[in-house]
């Protein structure tokens, strides 16, 4: 199921679009430090995981963001955005739907993975204890895991939190990713 989503070049095209909303509404603010207007300091990012034959286009590697236009001041603002994950080289979409896939596979499953999206199994195990031990002790966690009743299993995050996406509707699954990948955006906007 989530393999045949990150094989929909629709997933990439629609969040290269969202990630456009969230840059012009970044845009039309000010500098949250000065009041100043912001000018665009876009820069290149190489995202990796892209699965082969999936090629959303060059606009795709440009990472969104503004640097304030007043002398002294010159601060970075950084827009969320839901392709990227904070610092993370792979893609967000990666690195919440390999994990989830990886967690219950075998090491077969597992090779497939890295033969399909180019991530090493060592990769897939550090993603998953960062789910599992860093990410449920962020604030960012700690401020929404209240949201979710029952309350989500850490033991079986990111998996089981994307099941909590539109778990009590008929939403299709890449409906269901785009929702949490918005929801990460906020966490990724904070590094």
């Amino acid at each position: 199921m989530y393999l045949s989503v990150l094989q929909d070049s629709r997933l990439y095209q629609l969040l290269l679009k969202i990630d456009q909303d969230l840059a012009n509404a970044a845009r039309r603010s000010k500098c949250q430090f000065c009041e100043a207007t912001l000018h665009s300091a876009c820069y290149d990012r190489k995202p990796r995981g892209l699965p082969e034959g999936v090629d959303p286009g060059p606009a795709y590697r440009i990472r969104f963001s503004f640097c304030c236009s007043a002398e002294g001041c010159r601060r970075r603002n950084m827009p969320p955005s839901v392709r990227f994950l904070g610092p993370k080289v792979y893609l967000s979409v990666m690195v919440v739907l390999l994990t989830a896939m990886r967690q219950g596979p075998t090491p077969r499953s597992a090779r497939k993975l890295q033969g399909i999206f180019g991530v090493d199994r060592r990769t897939l195990a550090r993603w998953r204890v960062w789910w599992q031990a860093t990410f449920p002790e962020t604030r960012f966690w700690q401020r929404i895991k209240a949201r979710f009743m029952p309350p989500v299993d850490h033991d079986g995050l990111p998996g089981s939190l994307v099941d909590r996406f539109g778990a009590d509707s008929d939403a299709p699954m890449l409906d269901r990713v785009v929702r949490l990948l918005k929801l990460l955006s906020k966490f990724a906007a904070a590094f």
